[in-house]
């Protein structure tokens, strides 16, 4: 911590409030989140709370911001850790880090990707920037593979070898590509955005991927599948990511 004794006082107070918040997340949901039992558990007037923290809805927005930036890190030291030279397992590790932080922390994963908490919004200003590096890292993977070459088929599932193209203006045609007319237009905005060389077709699946990836860890989170359908989850779970690795066309 940096700064003046008091200005550190006040840091470490902010940071026992959200931990106490992290603990209620785990005992009675985001939901039931209160300030009062908050300052309960930390032994003050709940005055003296909303002193650091204003409301409900500011402790919700400080624990998605710190839950989306620690899967966030968890995600990109994975990815890391795979090193640069093999595109799938880059891909793989990133997959693998999302399903072992939601299954080691379940609330905080369905804080972020479960059921709106009643009344409140999340500041788009505070937790965008939080909530896309997963899907950044994602992004850097699939466009990477496709910019070297290492892309094993074509988006359209030809089965040829898909060439890298050149990044074309925004609007232009792609081909091959049998897109809507208003999709092709919200991924070429996507593409432009990004700067990104892979085709709209291509960035199209990596969107499909993106969902059924938190698709199938939610089931997993939430109990969705069941508790006697699949003995070993983690197998089902590797399945998907060769059947998801397949669709973006990544060794």
């Amino acid at each position: 911590m940096a700064g003046t004794p008091r200005e550190r006082a006040r840091e470490q107070t902010i940071n026992d409030i959200v931990r106490i918040g992290r603990e209620q997340l785990s005992q009675v949901g985001a939901a039931a989140l209160s300030l009062r039992a908050v300052a309960r558990e930390l032994g003050v007037v709940s005055s003296a709370v909303y002193r650091y923290v204003g409301s409900r809805d500011e402790l919700l927005t400080l624990l998605v911001v710190e839950a989306y930036n620690e899967l966030g890190e968890a995600v990109e030291q994975a990815v890391a850790a795979a090193g640069d030279r093999n595109p799938g397992a880059r891909f793989r590790a990133l997959c693998r880090a999302v399903r072992e932080w939601g299954l080691r922390e379940p609330a905080r994963y369905a804080l972020l990707f479960g059921s709106p908490v009643p009344g409140y919004q999340a500041p788009a200003e505070r937790t965008t920037g939080p909530g896309i590096r997963v899907v950044f890292a994602l992004v850097r993977i699939i466009d990477d593979a496709y910019r070297a070459g290492a892309l094993t088929a074509d988006p359209e599932g030809t089965g040829q070898q898909l060439v890298r193209q050149e990044p074309r203006p925004q609007g232009s045609a792609q081909h091959g590509a049998a897109l809507p007319g208003p999709l092709h237009h919200d991924l070429a905005a996507i593409r432009t955005e990004l700067g990104l060389a892979a085709p709209d077709a291509l960035v199209a699946r990596g969107t499909l991927v993106w969902t059924a990836l938190f698709g199938a860890v939610n089931f997993e989170v939430f109990g969705q599948y069941g508790r006697e359908t699949f003995t070993d989850p983690g197998s089902l779970f590797e399945h998907h990511l060769d059947v998801f690795a397949g669709i973006l066309g990544l060794p």
